[in-house]
């Protein structure tokens, strides 16, 4: 079996960031899936799983609501790794182009007094949220962007390099 896009990257070199992480073709329509990478894979402790969820809510009710990118939103989700999120987006932006959005999504998460759907009808696990964690993560996440706004290496992934034989095996950098 092929390895997967997502997991071609480097996640020993992955910092915090928005990255590309797919194009595809659906239809006549091009969608993105974008990389909200918000801890180091590996190397710093993983988000909170009731923050994680928390923050689920909080960014996805954002982003539904913005004027500018609503009817643009396709999926806002957690990874399985509890390092970041996805974020699929109708059209094809280059990474950098949803720095401001972030922001936006990021202080506003910082700034919530309520996690939106926190109810046995509205949510799946209603009891598992902490709006306290989850307002620190994105504050500390919206502090790095905007530190780091000028840094082309929160917008570029590391690539891991996949060296391949005639015969089909594959090897990879260390």
């Amino acid at each position: 079996m092929e390895l997967i896009q997502s997991f071609s990257v480097d996640h020993t070199r992955i910092v915090p960031g928005i990255f590309t992480s797919r194009v595809d073709q659906v239809g006549d329509e091009t969608v993105t899936t974008y990389d909200i990478r918000m801890k180091r894979p590996n190397r710093e402790p993983v988000i909170d799983v009731a923050a994680m969820h928390s923050l689920e809510h909080i960014v996805a009710t954002f982003l539904r609501n913005d004027p500018d990118w609503k009817d643009q939103v396709i999926y806002w989700g957690p990874m399985g790794c509890l390092t970041g999120f996805y974020l699929i987006l109708k059209g094809d932006r280059p990474s950098r182009a949803l720095l401001d959005l972030m922001l936006a999504a990021f202080r506003f998460a910082a700034n919530a007094a309520e996690v939106p759907g926190a109810t046995a009808v509205n949510c799946g696990h209603y009891q598992m949220h902490n709006l306290a964690m989850a307002r620190w993560y994105a504050a500390e996440f919206a502090d790095y962007l905007e530190a780091n706004a000028k840094n082309d290496g929160i917008f570029t992934y590391p690539q891991t390099e996949r060296l391949v034989t005639p015969e089909g095996q594959h090897f990879y950098d260390s």
